[in-house]
């Protein structure tokens, strides 16, 4: 028997999901199953995931499950197996105590994306109940003259069970005067009269005792019984009368208590004990009995208890007038329930999502909820509605269910929460209406960059300040929240660039990570990167410009005279010099800028402190007065070279003097002449304009000279002989090489043509051939190119093709200078 049921459930499934996929074919899917009552707790009821065709881990990742009607949840639906069962043992009678048939709804509610899918499940009645009679004893008083055949009706036993497992068949105790008579009624409902079969005699049986029993057709059937206790009473030939054998009324569902629904009366003819007549009820439910109370000797039912539209929408009543004497007739009762706008319409959320990234797309679905109204008619017919000014919309979809849905773009900068309240008003005509609220939370997403307070900051530091020395900040916001909005800084190094600089990566704290110099960078410019933490990150950029300060760390250098000595053989002043002759000049600089850099002069130590003076500004050290022959021949001097810093730095240079006899008058005077300051002068420019024309010719006739030269040394060679590269300027212009540039010096005030060629820089090839690096004549004119640029960083130049100055002796009959200092 077992495997039978089980061939027919596997067919009945079999022809679910058939059923399923037209369903789902036609839009809309129903999942339909039957299951008997009294099922143990977490029994199977349906294959889901078979059903639906898909699998248990489709139902897992969607997030599936079961939400019944109504406040009561009957089944739950396993996500590992996709098996459907019972929540907890099902009792029909409880579920549906009004209906033949029950009918439990639900709905499988899939999530990403949403999906509902209806089902239902039929609760097949089992024989769980057996029939019971509303008193355990039946009294009925007949008169001992009434006639064989007459019927009496009997209370109706009342059997929770439904179909066949209801009330069948009623039967009687064996006896001699009464038989059994069954009926159906209109509504289907099985009742039995008591048939007198032969005539009373109250002196013989004043009492009948019978068993009635009321069976049902259960398998096993179930029975109950009750006593029926027939007393028999003296002759009274009048029954009571009804005035109507129906009473058809209706009541509202909010009527008060104590109300009067109908009056029932009865009539009967006899005289007194015989014609007093009294009311009650039979064959009427136990809830019927609850919510109405009928006066017993007036016939006036009334309202006792609290009408329920939704839960009951008609009542029968069967009322019994007894008279005196035990006769009794029977009326009906007929009450409609008339409904009333009494319950508001109740909203159940099914899903919701509580947090939502302000980058969802419009159209998506926030929540699910569904609103049902007890009432009927306009009564529960609902609407919903939201504000209109949130960028959120409802969407019916079926079934009374609306889906909340975004539509417009979402801003977590501007609103980061949304309190939405979702209104539900029937269409009564005194509306009602009920409010749910739901929060809706706006998650953040990486949509803005950081930015910083400024474009450009701009910082000054100190030089030789100290080590990670923190010397400002800078920031950036960010409109993110968490660690979206999270700024972390960095510096955009290019080929390491600026690596004494760091930044603090969290609070943007510049520091110097060692001291800096003022003489080697006096601005530093990098680029800031401000990141948030969002993925993929978002980024700013910021220029910091650190400017350098200068301080007064450098002494004044004295470039002249040389500070090791080389110029300690001294300057020469002629004896008969006369004061602001000018002797020498101490030339310094100051790495530093500004003031720390100005330079004043000042003599510090002399021989003859009145001989010697010392220019402020200019260094230029002249003759205080004349010089005569009582002075000392050899004068020593210290210069004090001081800057302007705070506190000043200073430097001195010591100058060797000579006073000498052997400088020409000539010369003397156009030295004291000649004006120290114009060495711009047109004079000047005549002598330039000579020497270029004269250096040109000469630079024309040595190449010509060396063309010859090397067109007779190739003729003699047997082999072809190497040539000397071309320059650019050779190839572009047809100039002579740079080996034949020659220098020449002035000295401020020289009027005489006192300037002679130098030696030309031509390599010294004996031959006219060139050499290559490591030939020993190369050696020997480089020692003599180095020998004259030491003369010539002493402030002195050759005046011939010799390897030294030419003496002063020889120089003094002529009218030239035998050095050109530096001024």
């Amino acid at each position: 028997m077992a495997f039978g049921r089980q061939s027919r459930g596997t067919e009945r499934q079999v022809v679910l999901f058939v059923l399923c996929i037209c369903v789902c074919q036609s839009g809309a899917e129903t999942l339909r199953y039957s299951l008997a009552e009294e099922m143990e707790r977490d029994s199977f009821v349906a294959n889901i995931a078979k059903d639906l065709g898909v699998s248990p881990s489709q139902l897992a990742s969607r997030n599936a499950r079961v939400v019944s009607e109504g406040n009561e949840q009957y089944f739950r639906l396993n996500l590992n197996t996709g098996v459907l069962t019972v929540k907890n043992t099902l009792d029909r009678e409880a579920i549906c105590p009004q209906s033949d048939i029950c009918t439990l709804f639900f709905k499988i509610l899939f999530e990403s994306p949403v999906q509902l899918i209806r089902g239902e499940v039929e609760v097949r009645d089992v024989n769980d109940n057996s029939p019971v009679f509303p008193e355990k004893e039946m009294v009925l008083e007949i008169l001992e003259t009434t006639s064989p055949g007459t019927r009496f009706p009997l209370e109706t036993a009342q059997d929770m069970d439904v179909g066949s497992n209801g009330l069948q068949n009623y039967s009687l105790g064996s006896n001699s005067h009464f038989s059994l008579a069954l009926g159906t009624g209109k509504d289907g409902a099985k009742y039995a009269e008591l048939v007198l079969q032969r005539q009373l005699d109250r002196e013989q049986q004043g009492e009948v005792n019978l068993l009635l029993s009321a069976i049902d057709g259960g398998s096993p059937p179930r029975s109950g019984t009750a006593q029926v206790r027939i007393v028999v009473l003296d002759a009274n030939d009048n029954i009571p009368v009804f005035s109507r054998e129906v009473y058809e009324v209706r009541v509202a569902e909010n009527s008060p208590p104590e109300q009067l629904v109908v009056r029932v009366a009865a009539a009967d003819p006899d005289e007194g004990s015989y014609g007093r007549v009294r009311y009650a009820f039979t064959q009427t439910s136990e809830r019927s009995r609850q919510l109405f109370e009928l006066n017993a000797a007036t016939g006036e039912i009334r309202v006792s208890g609290n009408l329920d539209f939704e839960e009951t929408k008609k009542h029968k009543l069967v009322v019994r007038a007894t008279d005196g004497g035990g006769l009794s007739a029977h009326c009906k009762v007929h009450v409609e329930v008339l409904d009333v706008n009494d319950n508001a319409p109740e909203i159940a959320l099914t899903s919701l999502t509580a947090s939502i990234p302000e980058d969802a797309p419009p159209r998506t679905v926030v929540a699910l909820f569904s609103v049902r109204d007890r009432d009927s008619g306009d009564n529960g017919r609902t609407e919903c509605a939201i504000d209109v000014d949130l960028p959120f919309s409802l969407t019916p979809t079926f079934d009374n269910y609306y889906e909340l849905r975004t539509n417009a773009a979402l801003d977590r900068e501007r609103t980061a929460e949304y309190n939405i309240t979702i209104t539900a008003i029937d269409w009564g005509r005194s509306r009602l209406s009920s409010r749910e609220r739901i929060f809706v939370q706006i998650s953040d997403v990486n949509d803005n960059p950081p930015e910083f307070t400024q474009d450009v900051y701009t910082i000054s530091v100190n030089e030789n300040n100290n080590p990670m020395l923190r010397i400002g900040n800078v920031n950036a916001t960010d409109a993110d929240a968490g660690k979206n909005s999270r700024v972390s800084y960095a510096l955009v190094r290019e080929d390491k660039e600026h690596p004494d600089v760091s930044i603090n990566s969290e609070n943007g704290d510049v520091y110097i990570l060692r001291p800096l110099d003022y003489e080697e960078v006096r601005a530093i410019e990098v680029t800031v990167r401000a990141a948030d933490g969002g993925s993929p990150a978002l980024s700013a950029e910021a220029l910091l410009r650190m400017l350098v300060r200068d301080e007064n760390d450098n002494a004044p250098v004295v470039l002249h005279p040389p500070p090791d000595g080389s110029a300690a053989a001294g300057e020469l002043v002629p004896r008969w010099a006369q004061a602001g002759y000018l002797v020498a000049k101490v030339v310094a600089v100051d790495a530093d800028a500004g003031q720390n850099a100005w330079l004043s002069y000042e003599l510090a130590k002399a021989t003859e402190p009145g001989l010697f003076r010392v220019g402020l500004h200019n260094g230029e050290v002249r003759t205080a007065r004349a010089v005569t022959e009582r002075d000392a021949p050899r004068h020593r001097l210290v210069v004090l070279v001081r800057d302007r810093g705070q506190p000043p730095r200073s430097s001195t240079a010591t100058l060797t003097i000579t006073l000498v006899d052997g400088f020409s008058e000539a010369h003397l005077r156009v030295s004291e002449e000649a004006p120290a300051t114009d060495p711009d002068g047109r004079l000047t420019l005549y002598l330039i304009i000579c020497l270029s024309c004269v250096s040109a010719l000469f630079l024309a006739t040595a190449a010509a000279a060396v063309v010859v030269r090397l067109r007779r040394a190739r003729q003699s060679m047997a082999g072809p002989l190497p040539t000397f590269p071309k320059s650019a300027a050779e190839s572009s212009a047809g100039s002579l090489p740079r080996s034949y540039v020659y220098d020449v010096c002035f000295a401020a005030g020289t009027v005489n043509s006192e300037f002679h060629f130098l030696r030309p820089l031509f390599p010294c090839f004996p031959d006219g051939l060139p050499h290559g690096p490591g030939d020993q004549r190369s050696s020997v004119c480089s020692a003599n190119l180095g020998e004259e640029a030491d003369w010539a960083a002493q402030g002195r130049v050759p005046l011939s093709e010799g390897t030294g100055p030419r003496p002063a002796e020889e120089n003094a009959s002529s009218d030239q200078n035998p050095w050109l200092t530096n001024q």
